[in-house]
């Protein structure tokens, strides 16, 4: 039976520091499984990370606990997700706790300074794939059901996704087939970052993305560069020529029709962005205005791959056809098929030299803009000012999660918190990428907590 008094702050704390050595041995078992989604790498580690999740929420006091996977159109099915329920108290509200167990590919061994699936401890961060982004994540909301344990005042459905590192390809089928089983009134998506080690954030806005592949195509096939070279330039010139054309002289977009949402009300120390960012000595930063307009609230362009001969097989002959793959962050308030649209038109339109541009849409995600003030948001924000003893920053991330737009779409009077276990030198998808396990520890008290605050009920401050 439920206790009607919560425990205090300082006894949460204490039982977190006690519970908090057997779960960084339960992060550093799921770093050890390489869980990659990607469809290059064997599958079988994703599904036995899907196990080993299960396993831990089982052990954390979750009595339903499935592997659920989406069917997909046709034949086939989507990577294993885990959700496990335990019913709370009448009239106590649902909590749906999200992250994922997938993980990027590990890229160059040789850039890690430790193998990337041996989790090692280095000055107090952990590093391997996963131990920030996002098995750090499971273990916050495992954390938080263990210690609070037969004292938790709400009903909570924790999902823990097998595909976010791909896009999330299955995510809108599976919402649409297990809507009642995800059904809750608040969802904590902990798959984002703080401001800096010692300093909470509340993730507040994230861009969208809109990625896409142009073809810059200048002869049917290859001839030899001596006999030709002059009058006709190769394709990748001519795609250099093009992606160029996408920012000013300046730095900043070129492209027209895209949405600008207002500048944050925090800014990014210049010098510790570029330590951050590990940006090279004398390189300029790109752009006007605020670095954190620059990084949330205004769109970006990278070009993320190219292909073409490699220097190692190139041969004296003018290169036909060239290709990039571009991502473009889109601005919360963008919306995404009309970025495709100003994109592609821009492209096509600043074709150099007459050459056949050809552009084939990839990945379309909704950017998202949270109240700042909802009930909710003022229990976090009261969770993690007593998790860390300072208040927390209202932050963007340049990044995306399309899938909080799909489950806004699907659960409209829902109340979502994107917060997380990362910090600037988490490295996130790069190699030696990391989790500060003094940070862990104060996400998995605060997200203990708020679990704590909804389920009293209490408007947060009272």
């Amino acid at each position: 039976m439920t206790d009607p008094t919560p425990p205090t702050t300082e006894a949460l704390r204490a039982r977190v520091a006690a519970a908090f050595p057997s779960l960084r041995a339960d992060l550093e078992s799921l770093v050890r499984i390489p869980s990659v989604s990607n469809a290059a790498f064997d599958q079988a580690h994703v599904a036995a990370s899907a196990d080993a999740v299960a396993a831990l929420l089982r052990d954390a006091g979750m009595p339903q606990v499935q592997i659920l996977r989406a069917p997909l159109p046709g034949a086939g099915e989507g990577a294993p997700a885990v959700v496990a329920h335990r019913p709370g108290p009448d009239g106590a509200p649902t909590v749906l706790l999200y992250a994922h167990h997938d993980v990027q590919p590990p890229g160059d061994d040789s850039a890690w300074g430790t193998p990337p699936f041996e989790p090692t401890e280095r000055d107090g961060r952990l590093y391997g794939r996963g131990a920030a982004d996002d098995k750090a994540g499971v273990i916050a909301h495992v954390g938080a059901l263990r210690v609070l344990a037969d004292e938790l005042g709400v009903g909570v459905t924790v999902f823990v996704e097998g595909e976010e590192e791909i896009g999330s390809p299955t995510f809108g089928a599976f919402l649409e087939t297990y809507t009642e089983l995800l059904r809750a009134d608040v969802i904590v998506v902990a798959d984002s970052s703080n401001w800096r080690v010692g300093v909470p954030g509340l993730t507040t806005s994230l861009r969208g993305l809109v990625d896409l592949e142009v073809e810059v195509a200048v002869l049917e096939h290859a001839v030899h560069s001596g006999m030709y070279g002059g009058p006709v330039l190769d394709a990748l010139t001519l795609l250099s020529r093009l992606v160029a054309t996408l920012h000013d002289d300046a730095g900043d977009v070129a492209v027209q029709g895209l949405v600008t949402a207002p500048d944050p009300t925090v800014d990014y120390d210049e010098a510790s962005m570029r330590a951050d960012a590990a940006l090279v000595d004398g390189a300029r930063l790109a752009g006007t205005g605020p670095l954190t307009a620059r990084m949330w609230t205004r769109p970006a362009i990278a070009v993320i791959g190219i292909d073409a001969p490699s220097v190692a097989r190139a041969s004296n002959t003018i290169t036909p056809r060239a290709t990039a793959k571009i991502s473009l962050r889109i601005a919360p308030g963008q919306d995404p098929a009309a970025a495709y649209a100003a994109l592609e038109s821009h492209l096509v339109d600043h074709a150099p030299f007459g050459a056949r541009v050809t552009v084939r849409q990839g990945e379309l995600g909704r950017p998202f803009q949270a109240p700042a003030d909802s009930d909710a948001m003022r229990a976090a924000r009261w969770a993690f000012e007593q998790a860390w003893a300072t208040a927390p920053v209202d932050i963007g991330i340049g990044g995306s999660i399309p899938f909080i737009a799909d489950l806004l779409e699907v659960y409209p009077d829902a109340a979502i918190l994107v917060t997380g276990v990362e910090d600037p030198d988490s490295r996130a998808h790069g190699a030696d990428e990391s989790v500060h396990l003094g940070e862990l520890e104060r996400v998995v008290l605060a997200e203990t907590l708020l679990l704590t605050r909804l389920a009293a009920g209490l408007p947060a401050g009272s």
